[in-house]
């Protein structure tokens, strides 16, 4: 592989102007004149966050899991109250 032709700066402009501005890799990439495959390989290397959706992920992550522990908790709850009146009514 030869060395880039593109200085950083360069790259993360694209870079930006796909994840700040909004424009699709297809278009950028026909107006610098750099592969769409350039792009993705920039924007995995420089972007601050690989995916905006990433935080909505992480945070419903985060609500799900705490809606299993309380679920959990409620299940193990109910098994023991069941196995308490089970105990009473013979």
């Amino acid at each position: 592989m030869g060395t880039s032709k593109f200085s950083d700066e360069f790259k993360r402009d694209a870079v930006a102007q796909i994840t700040e501005r909004g424009y699709p890799v297809a278009e950028v990439s026909r107006r610098l004149g750099v592969s769409a495959y350039s792009l993705y390989a920039w924007k995995k290397k420089f972007s601050k966050s690989p995916d905006p959706g990433d935080g909505d992920q992480a945070a419903e992550i985060r609500w799900l899991k705490q809606e299993l522990a309380r679920v959990t908790q409620e299940r193990d709850i109910l098994k023991k109250a069941t196995a308490y009146f089970a105990k009473d009514a013979k």
